[in-house]
């Protein structure tokens, strides 16, 4: 459950609203140690049909407020082999299903600051049909999936499995110590915009360290990374640079979050939406988002449930980067943003480190 008061909205005023948001129900199993099935389930379709306030979101049609993702986010089923090469250990590994691309980072869901970073559509690729192949040696893990390029309109919506492998990506991740990651991603989607598949295409770059270890009873995890999105050839070109870490000591965590990041500004149906279909592929204009945001949290844990109050704040500006119609202070009628939200997260049974888009191996924990 989580209030937010987010102040300016497109609506060139302050909003406070209540949600019940990212329900999420997760399943994992494995049969006989090689073959494996992982599904999550989520409400947000239901609980968050207006959006959720959150300052710079954009996708799927939205602006300045997160959409509810679909209802199946995640359905996959995969199995992998392994062995000896040489001194290192080898896997190989197989996927199929719906969910997230092997391309950029982790789920934002999956993190810990409730506020979605502004990058989630440059860093990320999710809710696809898509069907890959990893390959492990030793520190190093390669994978590549073919996928459909459309992503989804409204939650209720499955890929449309005629574009099926029309878009291809792949990731290298290597991890030289245990708890810290290296990782280098490329993608080409075909259409993303426009379910039809007559919309323009986009390269996509990404690079990543994620750290996470413990210090006796401390916990210390990181991510820092860069992304890149180019349309129609690289005439249109949106950056990313992100920071963020979070630090837990007995029951208390404080997470951090630096971020800049450009947006596409799209021609609005109204204050919180683009206009969809597109009547043509060109947009109004670029913004770059600075935004900074920090959470504390508090773990009471009550048996198999964990109950976690927090508190959280954002604060940025927004500013135009390139010609084009679109005015931030038009929008908004001023630059600067702000967003606190109080709220308690709740899990049950959650065992494990359910990682949505890494599917080279069985999950540690079945549930």
């Amino acid at each position: 459950m989580l209030g937010v008061r987010q102040d300016p909205t497109p609506d060139h005023r302050a909003a406070s609203e209540l949600y019940l948001t990212q329900p999420l129900l997760i399943g994992r199993a494995t049969l006989g140690g090689r073959w494996w099935g992982r599904i999550s389930l989520n409400a947000e379709g239901a609980t968050l049909a207006d959006g959720e306030l959150t300052p710079g979101a954009w996708g799927e049609g939205w602006y300045d407020r997160r959409h509810p993702h679909t209802v199946v986010h995640e359905l996959m089923l995969g199995g992998s082999t392994g062995g000896r090469c040489g001194r290192a250990r080898c896997e190989a590994a197989v996927f199929l299903g719906k969910g997230f691309v092997p391309f950029g980072s982790d789920d934002p869901m999956g993190r810990w600051l409730t506020a979605y970073p502004v990058n989630h559509h440059l860093a990320q690729i999710l809710e696809r049909a898509l069907g890959g192949v990893a390959l492990r040696a030793g520190p190093l893990l390669a994978e590549a999936a073919v996928f459909n390029g459309d992503e989804p309109e409204r939650p209720a919506q499955w890929p449309k499995l005629s574009r099926f492998a029309d878009s291809w990506s792949a990731r290298l991740t290597a991890t030289p110590l245990a708890g810290v990651e290296l990782a280098a991603s490329y993608a080409e989607v075909a259409s993303p915009e426009a379910r039809s598949g007559v919309g323009p295409d986009q390269r996509k770059w990404h690079a990543g360290l994620r750290v996470v270890r413990a210090a006796g009873a401390t916990e210390l995890s990181g991510l820092a990374e860069w992304a890149r999105t180019d349309e129609v050839g690289g005439f249109f070109r949106f950056e990313s640079l992100l920071v963020e870490g979070s630090v837990a000591t007995g029951r208390h965590r404080i997470s951090v979050r630096a971020e800049r990041t450009d947006r596409p500004e799209e021609e609005r149906s109204e204050s919180f939406r683009a206009l969809r279909p597109h009547l043509d592929n060109s947009l109004v204009g670029v913004t770059r988002w600075s935004l900074w945001t920090v959470q504390y949290r508090l773990a009471l844990p009550l048996g198999g449930v964990t109950v976690e109050p927090l508190a959280e704040l954002t604060l940025g500006s927004a500013r135009e980067t390139a010609g084009g119609l679109f005015s931030v202070e038009g929008a908004y009628g001023r630059t600067t943003v702000s967003r606190l939200a109080i709220g308690t997260r709740i899990a049950w049974r959650l065992r494990g480190d359910h990682r949505m888009g890494r599917y080279a191996g069985a999950p540690e924990h079945a549930h």
